[in-house]
């Protein structure tokens, strides 16, 4: 920080009022260059010129053909800056204080709304009686093992709008994997719902799906990467 910062700093009223002679106004504009604290308060003064204008004094002096309260070709005095800085201070703290009363009102707005809205939605639930969606009709087929293979497990498919979800929980995968999840249509059209890579344990919870609705389906297999069969779930 420079020697004569503060010196600097009680220029800023006279410098954003233009009323500093030349050499003063070079100083500031090179010390404003390296501080960013006199350009922090330069910032925070810069609504002083409107606030000088809406002051009722200054309103009554320009009224009555008097000569403005500040010279605005004189180097301010420390008093002038300081009394600008405590107008300022009070013009914000008067708009803060507005402004949160402000947004206290909208706030109880909001809150009235919310209860208005929260006691008309209980109204309603206690008026009409609950009605409980039947849950989509599950179908769950076991897998039988090919030859050879020990695969264990089910296959639950949901019914949806577009087809079928599979939801495969198998056991004893062999194998290096990936591992296939086909559907098989009653029409003889095949679909391959799901693949996945081996696991440790040799078990796998999968989720897939297909475009055949629920009652096409005939049978879900899992198959090795090399398309044997491990495993058929018949759908009843």
């Amino acid at each position: 920080m420079s020697p004569d910062h503060d010196d600097l700093r009680r220029l800023l009223g006279g410098y954003l009022l233009g009323g500093l002679d030349d050499g003063d106004t070079d100083r500031l504009d090179a010390h404003l260059r390296d501080c960013d604290e006199c350009r922090d308060e330069l910032e925070r003064l810069s609504p002083v010129p409107e606030l000088l204008q809406r002051l009722p004094d200054a309103q009554r002096s320009f009224a009555g053909g008097a000569q403005p309260p500040i010279n605005m070709s004189a180097r301010p005095s420390q008093e002038n800056v300081e009394g600008l800085l405590r107008r300022m201070r009070a013009e914000r703290n008067r708009e803060n204080r507005m402004a949160r009363v402000r947004w206290l009102a909208a706030a109880a707005v909001v809150l009235v709304a919310a209860v208005i809205g929260i006691g008309v939605i209980r109204t309603n639930r206690e008026a009409q009686p609950i009605q409980v969606l039947p849950s989509p009709q599950l179908i769950t087929a076991q897998f039988e093992a090919a030859e050879g293979s020990g695969l264990s497990g089910q296959a639950v498919l949901t019914p949806k709008t577009w087809g079928v979800s599979v939801a495969l929980d198998v056991t004893k995968l062999r194998g290096g994997g990936p591992f296939l999840c086909q559907v098989h249509s009653t029409g003889g059209k095949v679909e391959q719902a799901a693949a996945w890579g081996p696991t440790p344990s040799g078990n796998a919870k999968v989720i897939g799906a297909s475009s055949f609705q629920v009652n096409d389906v005939e049978s879900v297999t899992v198959a090795d990467h090399d398309g044997h069969v491990l495993g058929t779930a018949n759908v009843d």
